[in-house]
């Protein structure tokens, strides 16, 4: 998505200074910058992508048109999540597929021009001495256990609880696994039998399956395969209210 070229790293060193020129890129993105990045991510636009050049900079954009992409592509339609949740979850979200999407660009650049274990090794080790992008942007920086060591276990033990804390978040009312949801369940009620019978894919058209994840619009009720609409369980975990591609063009066109 890079508006100008950028000289293609083949080295260990030029690939690790292209990941440290994205790398600030998308921090400023997600700290000085914050107010122009939250603003640039419209829920009504679509899917949008957030970009880390080798310059430093960063840019919002939509995805390359290209299949397959030149490089590996950033996480897809973080705008969408913008307004389902709390501002700092929702960079902190931003943040770690960030993190991903830099490792991703770095070894792809170190595959194909053919690194070897010695070279991707070293290119992890000087990877790994910075701090990730989440870490920066949450401010929870782990030191190495050789530094730990000298600070009081107390400290140290409610770091970690504090990180813990935040796995188990309970799922949204978007989640859905099974068919639509069933209120006041008794057996015998035909009607209710067939709604689940009759559900339907509004991408696909495809009926429901018990082995799949669905998710219901807000905005329409339309219940979606998750693969239909690019969303997986875990990122539907962070969505407070969701809105199907239709629903998201219909609002962007009004």
């Amino acid at each position: 998505m890079e508006g100008t070229p950028h000289p293609i790293p083949r080295t260990v060193e030029e690939v690790f200074s292209d990941f440290k020129g994205r790398r600030s890129g998308l921090i400023k993105a997600l700290t000085s910058d914050v107010e122009k990045f939250y603003q640039q991510c419209d829920p009504d636009k679509e899917n949008l992508c957030l970009y880390g050049l080798p310059n430093e900079t960063w840019e919002v954009n939509l995805p390359v048109e290209e299949v397959p992409p030149e490089l590996p592509e950033p996480a897809l339609g973080i705008n969408f999540a913008r307004d389902g949740m709390q501002e700092k979850d929702w960079l902190s979200l931003v943040a770690v597929h960030s993190d991903s999407w830099l490792l991703a660009v770095a070894f792809y650049f170190g595959a194909r021009f053919g690194f070897g274990k010695n070279e991707r090794k070293r290119l992890f080790q000087m990877i790994n001495e910075l701090p990730t992008i989440f870490e920066a942007v949450s401010g929870n920086v782990k030191q190495p256990k050789d530094q730990t060591a000298t600070h009081n276990n107390s400290g140290k033990s409610k770091s970690s609880g504090k990180m813990q804390s935040r796995q188990p978040e309970p799922q949204t009312k978007a989640i859905k696994v099974s068919a639509p949801p069933k209120e006041d369940y008794e057996s015998g009620e035909e009607e209710e039998e067939d709604d689940e019978q009759g559900a339907t894919c509004g991408a696909c058209g495809e009926s429901y399956g018990t082995d799949e994840f669905w998710i219901c619009c807000d905005m329409c009720e339309k219940w979606f395969h998750g693969k239909c609409v690019k969303i997986t369980p875990a990122k539907a975990e962070h969505i407070k209210q969701y809105k199907c591609p239709s629903c998201s063009g219909k609002r962007a066109r009004v």
